[in-house]
């Protein structure tokens, strides 16, 4: 039996563009297609209403969109907006975002654990066609319910998946969430230990992790050919963007085993903002060993070699970033495809 891949897409190609790779991902049978709030580029909610009107099965979801900017009864109501237009094929995804960009808009992040329990557990029941009355230590509504006046009134099947990186918020996930978002850009080693972190909190819930479903954003960075040359272009692609995340999120590295002397490196000379040059210039402190551990980077086999390593480690689907020019021709790689 094939397993299932995802498409996963941020903001490098036109909206239009992306709508002809989700139909197109949809017809070589891909399960789904997932669209990020991708820093302050493009946001997600647009592309995904885009996607769910030019497809008819694929599964539509956010990876991920952030816990603080919308009130949970507007991000509610987003979702059950997006139902109405692709009735149980939306997902979505939610996660707790990250400095410094949060801090320069004025996002404190403070008590993250507390805040996403909190989200999760409101919008979870609004969409059930529940009126809320809650008040915590973020959250506080009075009587609140969507209220449709058009509208059939009905639960909503959008299930809540949490975009879980560090410890405690893999734990908290594996409790409350339908599903995990795991991160790209990790080892597969990783994934072993967010299995057992899922597994504490879903004992809290009286679940195992199977429970649990755990998708998994995998960059991918497909050779065009078998050339040398062509293997070295893939490489050098997931390359700047392993650059800008050692020195934007080290702390994501630092949790796939990458070694503190070269975060420490890379950090001297790029931080957020960077200018291409200055990711260009720090890529070249990065070997192709670490590129090779936490991408799926090389030709097709090597690609495919490596998502199988995340799905051998606990990835129920994995869902591949494409940094290639050749978005189908990735897509066609992975049709079929058993890991």
């Amino acid at each position: 039996m094939a397993t299932p891949v995802a498409l996963y897409l941020q903001d490098a190609h036109p909206i239009r563009e992306a709508m002809g790779y989700a139909a197109y991902a949809e017809a070589r049978g891909f399960h789904a297609v997932w669209q990020a709030d991708s820093r302050l580029v493009r946001e997600a909610c647009v592309p995904m209403a885009a996607f769910a009107a030019t497809t008819e099965r694929i599964r539509i979801g956010s990876g991920v969109v952030d816990c603080w900017t919308r009130n949970p009864a507007r991000l509610a109501a987003t979702f059950s907006t997006l139902d109405d237009l692709a009735p149980g094929r939306i997902i979505l995804g939610i996660g707790a975002w990250w400095d410094p960009l949060a801090a320069a808009v004025g996002v404190s992040r403070a008590r993250p654990l507390t805040v996403m329990r909190e989200i999760v557990t409101t919008v979870r029941a609004l969409l059930a066609n529940e009126t809320v009355t809650f008040h915590g230590e973020y959250v506080h509504l009075d009587g609140v319910e969507l209220d449709y006046v058009h509208q059939e009134r009905r639960p909503k099947d959008v299930p809540i998946y949490v975009g879980a990186t560090g410890d405690k918020m893999m734990e908290l996930t594996g409790e409350i969430a339908d599903g995990v978002v795991l991160n790209y850009l990790v080892s597969p080693g990783y994934n072993r230990k967010a299995m057992e972190l899922l597994a504490t909190g879903a004992a809290r819930a009286g679940r195992t992790v199977d429970d649990i479903d755990r998708p998994q954003l995998v960059v991918c960075s497909m050779a065009t050919g078998d050339s040398d040359a062509e293997r070295k272009a893939a490489l050098d692609g997931s390359r700047e963007l392993v650059t800008q995340y050692l020195g934007q999120q080290p702390h994501i590295m630092k949790a796939s085993g990458v070694p503190t002397e070269l975060l420490d490196e890379i950090g001297k000379v790029l931080t957020w903002p960077a200018t291409h040059e200055q990711v260009i210039a720090a890529s070249k402190l990065v070997p192709d060993d670490v590129v090779q551990m936490i991408t799926a980077s090389g030709t097709a086999d090597e690609c495919r070699a490596k998502v199988a390593e995340y799905v051998r480690d606990g990835c129920t689907c994995p869902i591949l970033y494409p940094l290639g020019p050749d978005v189908e021709g990735m897509i066609d790689a992975f049709a079929d495809w058993t890991a």
